[in-house]
């Protein structure tokens, strides 16, 4: 098994941070990163990062702001804990400031015990401040107390920022082009994901649980170096890959059935999203077999619409067209195929969209319209794309596709000439069919 190492890089979270100072003229942009969370008592939720603050720090500590400042002489400052041996006898290592600094190449590092005391003092004749506005109630009040402060000395001279903006809006066109180090971050995450996906076939057969196919997921990821799952993983045999967030994975995996696996991990805060759907038994049935097929169609010519020129929603109808067409040939829907799409019937069979950015966050930041308008795809932009068909049990639905629930989904980047498909498990009948038999 192939284990995942990144060297880090400063170039390119300056870079970015370079980019924000010069998006806010003279002005102050304040970016926190997460809270620790309690899970009970005296133990916590595994600490993640805020990615917003992780998108321009590469840093990993709580407790931790990031300030950049914009004008005639940009800089960015870290607030961030103290270096505390006795602290770090329990809980690990903590940079400090000195190292921070040094590490993240920051033109100051201050604690984070200083917030208070230097912030006014920073936001002084500033003319614009962006943070995460209402993000936080708490959060929202430290920061109009803040300004005040620097109000309070209007006749000394002084001026408080006169403009707020909300951070996350010019934060969130820069995380949807991804750079050369994302993509390769990226591109690394969904070939661990792929393994775990491979491991799982070969390991799924009828009288296990869905919980030991999980278990290989997560077996793959960690051993490979990513440091999470990307989200909860979907396991779902049968009449479970019907309900399109399913997270329980406890039930019994019957000879008959599909198995549906949605599952992605994060590599250095980069998600993973990939999803398959199989038979139990490594064979399928014909009724199961059709109704892949179609899946499978509508994903191709869904991923052949992510190009430049494409917009976001093209990819999604090119799905829905050819899924609509097989519901018709399934006899799950009669009529004609531009009167079924008119009426949104397919719906019924499948209810969400074909795809979602993909990044730091496996929702990841970015509008889908501008100014009302589908936003076209653009080369750097990542997605991905995950046509389904999800056939409950009903007296108008033939009863050999009953519970069948397929989903395909791939993690695509949109190049200069078309897009890269960056996850690569077996995917057609004929190539899962022979992986599942070794």
């Amino acid at each position: 098994m192939k284990v995942y190492v990144t060297m880090f890089d400063t170039q390119c979270y300056l870079q970015r941070r370079a980019r924000l100072a010069a998006s806010i003229g003279n002005g102050i942009a304040l970016i926190a990163t997460a809270p620790e969370t309690p899970r009970n008592r005296d133990s916590h939720f595994p600490y993640r990062f805020d990615s917003y603050f992780y998108h321009l720090t590469g840093f990993t500590e709580p407790e931790a702001v990031v300030v950049v400042i914009g004008g005639a002489a940009p800089q960015s400052i870290l607030f961030c804990r103290d270096k505390d041996e006795t602290r770090e006898i329990w809980e690990g290592f903590r940079y400090g400031q000195a190292a921070a600094q040094a590490r993240f190449d920051f033109d100051a590092a201050y604690s984070f015990a200083e917030l208070d005391a230097r912030l006014p003092e920073l936001m002084a004749n500033r003319t614009r401040l962006a943070y995460a506005v209402g993000h936080d109630s708490a959060w929202d009040a430290r920061v109009i107390g803040w300004l005040g402060s620097v109000r309070a000395k209007s006749r000394q001279g002084i001026a408080a920022p006169t403009e707020i903006v909300d951070v996350r809006a010019l934060l969130d066109e820069m995380r949807l082009f991804k750079d050369a180090p994302e993509l390769d971050l990226m591109r690394r995450s969904a070939a661990i994901a792929g393994d775990a996906h491979r491991r799982a076939m070969r390991a799924t057969r009828p009288g296990r649980h869905e919980y030991e196919i999980e278990a290989e997921l997560l077996h793959t990821f960690y051993a490979a170096g990513a440091q999470a799952p990307a989200y909860q993983s979907i396991v779902a045999g049968g009449a479970n890959a019907c309900v399109l967030h399913y997270v329980s994975n406890r039930d019994r995996l019957n000879d008959g059935d599909l198995l549906l696996i949605d599952a992605g991990c994060e590599l250095d805060g980069y998600a993973s999203d990939i999803t398959r759907t199989f038979p139990v038994n490594g064979r399928f049935s014909p009724a199961q077999k059709d109704a892949y097929e179609i899946v499978l169609a509508a994903q191709a010519a869904a991923i052949a619409m992510v190009k430049p020129g494409s917009t976001w929603i093209e990819p999604h109808d090119a799905a829905v067209r050819v899924l609509t067409q097989g519901m018709v040939d399934l006899k799950l829907l009669e009529g004609s195929v531009d009167g079924l799409i008119e009426s949104n019937a397919s719906h019924r069979f499948y209810m969400h969209r074909t795809g979602h950015w993909l990044g730091l966050d496996v929702h990841d930041a970015g509008e889908y319209k501008i100014d009302g308008a589908w936003r076209p795809l653009q080369p750097g932009m990542a997605l991905t794309v995950e046509p389904g068909l999800y056939i409950r049990p009903a007296d108008d639905v033939p009863e050999a596709l009953w519970n069948i629930g397929i989903r395909i989904e791939d993690d695509v980047a949109v190049t200069e000439s078309g897009c890269e498909v960056m996850t690569s498990p077996p995917k057609t009948v004929a190539e899962i069919e022979a992986w599942m038999q070794g």
